[in-house]
């Protein structure tokens, strides 16, 4: 699918200026998280925080480490407690680990205090991207394509809650940012 529009440096300054909170990308891993939120904020001139990256900095151990040796409810408690640090520090784009949106007290923290973008695309696409990397803790169970469409389907209803919905398909970085930050225009 091609973008038809391609916004104007003027255009993404306007949309800028506009945006009074941080903006949080969530959805499935895979789906391009810190990848576009890069993008996004390079376009935005503003800073790009990864909330997995965070999470390890401060507890000096990877996210499987943290998940074998503690387990996810522990993890979600952390990483709660890193999001909402991160936007009490006002930072520009935040993208967040797959299931953080998913919990109740996280999903609430950043819808009352952030525009929470979800990012979603078709399962080929997430078995192709999430096959790049062997660092993913839920997708050592099982076979991914079963595991990454079980959590599509038990995780729609807490990412449908994000006051922005958008398609990343297989399109490139910069289109899916375009595409966040028109939606973010028409949701302002």
């Amino acid at each position: 699918m091609t973008h038809a529009t391609i916004l104007t440096p003027a255009q993404i300054d306007g949309i800028a200026r506009r945006i009074d909170r941080p903006v949080v990308l969530v959805g499935l891993m895979g789906v391009g998280k810190s990848t576009v939120g890069r993008r996004l904020a390079n376009m935005l001139q503003t800073d790009f925080v990864d909330v997995d990256d965070e999470i390890e900095r401060a507890a000096d151990r990877t996210i499987s480490e943290i998940f074998e040796t503690h387990g996810e409810a522990y993890f979600r408690d952390g990483e709660r407690r890193v999001i909402a640090r991160l936007m009490d520090e006002a930072h520009g784009i935040i993208a967040t680990g797959g299931g953080a949106f998913v919990d109740s007290e996280t999903r609430a923290l950043i819808l009352g205090q952030a525009i929470a973008i979800w990012l979603d695309c078709d399962i080929d696409t997430l078995v192709e991207r999430t096959s790049r990397r062997d660092n993913r803790p839920l997708l050592r169970t099982g076979d991914p394509r079963e595991i990454l469409s079980g959590l599509k389907d038990r995780r729609r209803a807490a990412y449908a809650g994000a006051q922005i919905h958008v398609i990343t398909d297989n399109a490139p970085h910069t289109e899916t940012a375009q595409r966040i930050l028109e939606a973010i225009d028409a949701w302002l």
